[in-house]
């Protein structure tokens, strides 16, 4: 195995190692270039050294081919020496599925494997692999993970909370880097600017050429990249198929595809509305956000001021981060188009977030207490940039003004 190499230490790592005493598979997935080989080549070398470890990836063709014309070599010499085997890249193997159920039902070894796409992975293994795998995302970089890269001192800080001002300003200028540039472990060590937005670039390219034309094989790229920049410069808006359609020249069943390539690919996720009766929820239109606020201006070729302006990049970075956290966010919109931005639920309770560019003092709109008189909510939620306080509403409903920078503790506080 190759050396690690510089390593930061990932909320997913903890997760993964607790899981690592049972006997079913683990898969990692996520967005191509978002550390899982980094994550897994460190859990790898955190094994007790009794252990034995065998690390591959099948990038390396010689080894994907033993794979998949040999098993019983592949046996001999990638598993039985072993206590733990490490696969990276597992979605370039067209028979994973069927190939580690018969690693796993006849030979005592613990399963540790990663791909690009949840489709994949899904795809080939699901029906072999039910009941024999547990599958974890790996995001890139939260901005808990980015403040522990740029300013290790500031990170107890920003974990236990109760920011003075001037901790607030601090993190909030290095949220508008990261609104800028996102989280891709490359991006976050790079050295400058040009460098950063040269690997955005990168990574996007690499995107478009392996995942969408080789693994998904979607030939017209040119209709795509117009899609994804149309998702990118509608951000908070209601998804309009149709609309999509004839803008980007995709026929709608294409459309409804490429859509759910780049959900699986983890580069957008959907907030569906929020009903109380699910049959509803499930025919309105979502919004649509990517995971990653730098794909996304890569996306659009613009790292300028102007792609941080409006309410829709603050929407864009809270949805991004509860994502991360695997909460899903939902919205809320009246048939009088009274609206608020996201709504979470926890152990039968319903929570409102409302999101302000700018705010001096409390107040609340009219589509917040509307929501709040419909669902008598417990506790609500108004994020901005640097306000702070919370009051209580009438019956006793507890309104929160946070600022943007707290909102990943927000569903770990209630």
């Amino acid at each position: 195995m190759a050396g690690l190499g510089v390593y930061y230490k990932r909320n997913l790592e903890g997760t993964i190692k607790a899981y690592l005493s049972i006997n079913e598979i683990i898969a990692i997935t996520g967005v191509r270039q978002c550390g899982k080989t980094t994550l897994m080549k460190k859990i790898a070398s955190d094994i007790e050294p009794t252990k034995k470890v065998n690390f591959i990836s099948f990038d390396d063709i010689s080894i994907l081919q033993l794979f998949e014309q040999d098993i019983d070599t592949f046996v001999e010499a990638h598993v039985k020496p072993y206590d733990y085997l490490f696969i990276d890249e597992i979605q370039y193997s067209l028979e994973s599925g069927k190939k580690l159920k018969y690693i796993y039902d006849h030979f005592s070894i613990k399963l540790i494997i990663s791909g690009s796409s949840a489709a994949e992975i899904a795809v080939q293994g699901i029906k072999y692999l039910v009941g024999r795998i547990f599958t974890f995302t790996l995001y890139p970089f939260s901005f808990r993970e980015f403040i522990q890269i740029k300013d290790k001192n500031l990170l107890p800080v920003y974990d236990k909370g109760g920011y003075k001002l001037p901790t607030i300003k601090k993190l909030n200028q290095y949220l508008h880097e990261f609104l800028l540039y996102g989280g891709f472990p490359r991006v976050l060590i790079a050295s400058n600017t040009q460098e950063k937005t040269a690997i955005l670039k990168n990574i996007y390219n690499t995107y478009l050429l392996r995942e969408i034309r080789e693994t998904f094989q979607v030939a017209d790229n040119l209709k795509v990249v117009r899609l994804i920049k149309l998702l990118g410069l509608q951000i908070g808006n209601l998804v309009n198929l149709n609309e999509l359609s004839n803008q980007s020249g995709i026929k709608m069943g294409e459309l409804k595809n490429i859509l759910n390539i780049l959900e699986s690919t983890f580069i957008i996720a959907k907030a569906h509305p929020y009903f109380t009766n699910k049959r509803k929820e499930l025919v309105k239109s979502p919004k649509v956000y990517f995971i990653d606020p730098g794909f996304r201006n890569a996306c659009l070729e613009n790292f300028s001021e102007t792609a941080l302006s409006g309410g829709e990049n603050m929407e864009q970075f809270i949805f991004s981060e509860f994502q991360k956290q695997d909460i899903a966010l939902k919205y809320w919109r009246s048939k009088s188009q009274a609206e608020v931005d996201f709504i979470f639920e926890k152990e039968g309770n319903v929570f409102p977030i409302e999101i302000k560019t700018s705010l001096r003092g409390v107040k609340l709109s009219r589509s917040f207490q509307s929501f709040l008189g419909k669902y008598a909510c417990q506790t609500g939620y108004v994020l901005s940039e640097t306000f702070e306080e919370g009051y209580h509403y009438k019956n006793k409903q507890s309104i929160q003004f946070l600022p943007w920078v707290k909102s990943n503790k927000i569903y770990s506080q209630v």
